[in-house]
């Protein structure tokens, strides 16, 4: 699982405030990945699925609450797991939600020492697992400042609830691809125009770098080309759109950018593992706050 660590591109935009996947599906794998968001992933009916947090593997049981920091790597695979409808309810949002000052707070301690552990990785005891259960199963169905609230109560509970343990025994390092003034321009640039064709050129001249310089500085950085980047970009925003949206599929990748539906597909299916038509059927639910 460790061969091919990638830094994922969410489908969370700047504006949103959290992001839930609710979904049952038969496949569970998840290759490594990280992401500078928080992540809180439960799963039910999925016992013999193997975890990986950090360099912390096991195997699940039929039950389990994790949260994983930004930047940490972590993935799920089906390994020993032959259970059917396995029930996954993802649920994303920026490290930057809650700011220095909320957090500083006196009621909102136990959120922040909880989000500073979750740089290991922090798997909830099954007694909690549980107990929320039917709060995150509605997540999905919830609409407006509700959602917010519920959530925010959510992972208060879980800050103040007992038997956490830790999985990672080390933090991972990665080269956050945010701490760069550079790539930070980068991001916000693609983000506004990720729909339209952004040339090598345009992007170099706006960080002051020959095109050969940026490509070796962007490698570096993300792992993957400029062009890499971008369509990774783009996919998320088809892959949220794919879920939230009526639109045709061809209508989709044009919106996001591409410019041939058969390319489209290409690019969906090698990041996805699937086809857009597939990866739209296996979700049940999903919802975000703006």
């Amino acid at each position: 699982m460790y061969k091919n660590v990638h830094r994922e591109i969410t489908p969370l935009s700047p504006a949103d405030s959290f992001l839930v996947f609710d979904r049952v599906k038969d496949d569970f794998d998840f290759p490594i990945h990280f992401h500078p968001e928080y992540e809180l992933n439960f799963i039910l009916n999925g016992e013999g699925i193997r975890r990986v947090v950090g360099d912390s593997m096991e195997e699940i049981g039929d039950i389990e609450l994790v949260l994983v920091g930004p930047n940490l790597q972590h993935g799920w695979e089906l390994h020993s797991c032959t259970n059917k409808k396995i029930h996954e309810v993802t649920v994303q949002f920026h490290q930057d939600l809650f700011d220095a000052k909320l957090l500083s707070r006196r009621i909102m301690k136990p959120v922040k020492d909880m989000f500073e552990r979750s740089a290991h990785g922090i798997l909830f005891s099954k007694k909690i697992s549980e107990e929320v259960k039917p709060r995150l199963t509605k997540l999905s169905k919830i609409d407006s400042i509700d959602y917010f609230l519920e959530l925010i109560s959510i992972l208060y509970d879980l800050a103040n609830s007992r038997n956490q343990r830790l999985l990672s025994t080390y933090v991972f390092e990665n080269k956050d691809f945010e701490n760069s003034d550079k790539i930070k321009k980068i991001y916000e640039y693609v983000q506004k125009n990720y729909q339209n064709k952004i040339s090598l050129k345009e992007i170099s001249d706006l960080v002051n770098m020959s095109p050969v310089s940026f490509n070796r500085f962007i490698k570096k950085r993300t792992g993957k080309t400029f062009i890499e980047y971008v369509n990774d970009t783009r996919i998320g925003y088809a892959s949220r759109w794919l879920i939230e949206k009526e639109m045709s599929i061809a209508e989709i990748a044009f919106r996001c950018g591409f410019n041939n539906i058969a390319n489209f597909n290409r690019v969906f299916k090698k990041s996805k593992d699937c086809t857009p038509s597939q990866y739209r059927e296996e979700f049940s639910g999903i919802k975000r706050v703006l």
